[in-house]
């Protein structure tokens, strides 16, 4: 009698990504571990690699970085609620998501700007360049 796909103990970390729902495709879950987006205990991962029950993953994806414990295995890619059940999310993550969302939002990363420089802050500017230089 041949296992079901979702109960077996052989996954690749690029289909388990995917199945978990963190890239919308294989494709991009392969090039985000080979891009170095994805660290297994302060050490980058390949695709072919295979996550055991407890492994716990750094994913960073645009601003976010996450830290995920693997609770469950799984080849085939379902719902959110159920794909949310194979991981869960390390407390201090969250935390740490959860503030730099709201540094995001007040606007303390970036850099806020009236528009173009005039002409005399341009001179400024340039000035300012080939004292430094």
């Amino acid at each position: 009698m041949a296992q079901k796909p979702e109960e077996d103990d052989k996954v690749r970390l690029d289909k388990w990504l995917w199945a978990a729902r963190f890239y919308k495709t294989r494709a991009l879950a392969k090039a985000a571990i080979e891009s170095g987006k994805v660290h297994c205990r302060g050490e980058r991962c390949k695709p072919g690699k295979e996550p055991r029950l407890g492994d716990e993953f750094v994913l960073r994806t645009g601003f976010d970085e996450r830290t995920v414990v693997v609770k469950a295995l799984s080849v085939v890619r379902r719902g959110a609620p159920e794909a949310q059940a194979l991981y869960e999310e390390t407390a201090q993550s969250v935390a740490r998501r959860e503030q730099a969302a709201a540094l995001r939002k007040a606007g303390a990363l970036g850099v806020s700007t009236d528009g173009r420089p005039s002409k005399k802050q341009r001179r400024q500017l340039h000035q300012l360049h080939d004292s430094a230089g």
